[in-house]
């Protein structure tokens, strides 16, 4: 499951949004992670814009802006402003993983990153919208190329979780599920789940 996904999810059973995401494992490589960074740092805009993640147009006087999280060509100011509620969805994603990089990944771009943003926002030029090119190539790299291998969502209104299993998400009616392999999955996976999760009245099974 990529990152991205998060943003759309609703719980099946009674559509509450948004979920919260309890990352596992990823199946992305520490070393991708490195080079996301390492093109942050260097803010190789070259290398950037060769991807032809973010695209600019000039559309009647119109700055237009569009990347692969926000799909259509879409007014400067109205794109900024989907890129912030993008990063705001953050906010219900909680790294349990391993993977030192990723949670440095996530906690940059919930704070410098969204700062950047917000500062570039108040300048208001589209002329300039380069600057900010590493930031938003960083976030769509982190939410489209990145892949959650094990997790689990959580709807906070019904107290229902759904596992991510070899990056799919088990969203199914509770007829439909499988009641002895998901407690084996949340009991192999207790330890990286905090007493306050664990003690709610989960549903449809608990430990």
């Amino acid at each position: 499951m990529k990152p991205w996904l998060f943003d759309i999810l609703a719980c099946p059973l009674d559509k509450h949004f948004p979920l919260k995401l309890y990352i596992f494992s990823f199946e992305t490589p520490s070393e991708e992670f490195k080079s996301f960074f390492e093109i942050y740092e260097t803010r190789d805009l070259d290398l950037i814009r060769k991807e032809e993640i973010i695209n600019v147009f000039q559309e009647e006087s119109k700055t237009l802006i569009s990347d692969n999280l926000v799909i259509e060509k879409t007014e400067f100011t109205a794109y900024l402003m989907s890129i912030i509620s993008s990063i705001d969805e953050l906010q219900n994603i909680y790294d349990k993983s391993g993977n030192t990089l990723s949670k440095k990944c996530f906690t940059m771009i919930k704070s410098i990153i969204k700062q950047k943003i917000l500062d570039y926002i108040e300048n208001n030029d589209p002329s300039q919208i380069e600057e900010i090119f590493p930031e938003l190539y960083f976030l769509n790299k982190i939410k489209m190329d990145t892949e959650i291998e094990s997790g689990i969502l959580f709807c906070s209104t019904c107290n229902r979780w759904y596992p991510i299993i070899e990056t799919i998400p088990q969203m199914l009616p509770d007829e439909y599920r499988n009641e002895e392999k998901e407690v084996e999955f949340l009991k192999n996976n207790k330890n990286l789940l905090d007493e306050d999760f664990l003690n709610q009245e989960l549903k449809p099974y608990n430990l």
